[in-house]
């Protein structure tokens, strides 16, 4: 165990110091865009512009990785991350900011399949759960921490836009000058996602629902902190609190899902988010405790439901089909985390921040009605040869999914590999 930290010690700090730069920048961007007085919409477009490139990035890095290798596409994309950030500090335009999020979104989501595919590369079955509990530990610790720098600074000047620029900086270094051996490429994964919805409609739509509720949260909650008053360490509480409830939940979430019918398990979830949410509508105002403990709530099933939902494809895949399945979840995610941001931006300009969770509350409540109708349409034992086991994931992202799809298909064990077996639905 000893010797496989040490293989990937330099991943992991470079993984913390990348994440302490996106902690920072995910929570000073749209504290300084409240600062600079732009409406939501126009924020939910700079968020759009992060989404999109972070989507295309899945697409497109992949390609790149296989063709000049991990750490020389590392080194450019931290790069340019770090542009995209000092350039926002730079040039502070709406206009202007929508380009730079998007080179971000394409940077972070390619940064992401690097570190994991290699990461992916150093771990064996035996010590698969701890390391990958370890990554999971770091990325959220690093999240929080960059997010408890902004009352530090001054967000209205530059001095925070260089500091996140530094900490991309540094995150190269490690990985850049690590002597461990680079990983093999990456797979090259097909896409088709109306097969896949064909096969699971209920998968497909909830991952769509779960991009686009991840994607306003992402992108508009801190702009939510901001509109009702919260000072920016409150507002960095609340994010905390709300990474910290999807830390816990994860797990027995994931566990219960094992055990039984997945969708009922979405029904369950869809309803503790539509109580949570709208709780969250009625206490804004009240003092921050209440909402710090709300927002666990809300967490605990604003992340973990994707996951629930890659694990219901993948019940319904053969061996050798983990990589297409994961890879149509992956882009059908991208897709809901561009909606989101664009849905939800108007709704809060016209109606106020506490209508963020208004519209949170409605998409939960489609979740759970959606899985519960499909429960009423066929049963969950139909073309199921076995249940392949639930994954916690990282706040979840089509980045990270992408390598999720790498590492099932090099497990074909958890099914029974019958090319024979008919088309499966559910």
């Amino acid at each position: 165990m000893l010797a496989s930290l040490r293989s990937v010690f330099s991943l992991m700090l470079s993984t913390v110091l990348m994440m302490v730069g996106f902690g920072l920048a995910s929570y000073v961007l749209p504290v300084r865009s409240v600062a600079e007085g732009w409406s939501t919409l126009v924020i939910s477009w700079i968020a759009t512009g992060y989404t999109l490139g972070f989507t295309i990035s899945c697409i497109i890095t992949p390609k790149f990785v296989a063709r000049v290798g991990h750490v020389r596409v590392f080194a450019a994309l931290i790069t340019l991350l770090s542009i995209a950030i000092l350039m926002c500090g730079l040039v502070v335009d709406w206009r202007a900011w929508i380009f730079f999020r998007a080179i971000s979104g394409f940077a972070i989501a390619g940064s992401y399949l690097v570190i994991e595919s290699w990461l992916n590369e150093r771990v064996t079955n035996e010590n698969r759960g701890m390391l990958f509990s370890l990554y999971l530990i770091t990325t959220m610790l690093g999240t929080i921490g960059g997010q408890y720098l902004v009352p530090l600074g001054d967000p209205t000047n530059s001095s925070l836009f260089i500091l996140c620029g530094v900490l991309f900086s540094l995150a190269l270094l490690p990985t850049a000058l690590s002597s461990s051996a680079m990983p093999a490429p990456p797979a090259q994964a097909k896409f088709d996602v109306p097969g896949l919805y064909r096969r699971s409609p209920v998968a497909v739509i909830g991952a769509f629902l779960a991009g686009a509720m991840a994607g306003a949260w992402l992108n508009l909650g801190g702009v939510f902190t901001q509109k009702i008053g919260l000072s920016t360490a409150e507002g960095a509480t609340l994010l905390a609190a709300l990474l910290a409830g999807s830390a816990v939940s994860q797990i027995p979430i994931g566990r219960t899902s094992d055990r039984m019918d997945r969708r009922i398990v979405m029904v369950g979830c869809g309803i503790v988010g539509v109580i949570s949410c709208l709780a969250m509508v009625a206490f804004v105002g009240s003092g921050p405790l209440a909402l710090y403990l709300i927002s666990a709530f809300v967490g605990s099933v604003l992340f973990p439901i994707y996951a629930l939902n890659v694990a219901h494809a993948n019940d319904l895949a053969r061996p050798n089909e983990y990589v297409e399945v994961s890879s149509g979840m992956m882009i059908t995610y991208g897709v809901g985390t561009i909606s989101g941001p664009l849905m939800v931006g108007p709704v809060m300009d016209r109606f106020g921040p506490a209508s963020l969770f208004l519209v949170l509350a409605i998409y939960f409540a489609f979740y759970a009605a959606y899985a519960a109708w499909r429960i009423a349409q066929r049963s969950q034992h139909d073309g199921l040869v076995a249940k392949t086991d639930f994954q916690a994931n990282t706040v979840p992202t089509p980045g990270t999914e992408a390598v999720n799809a790498m590492n099932q298909a090099v497990r074909p064990s958890e099914l029974i590999d019958d090319d024979t077996a008919p088309p499966r639905t559910s």
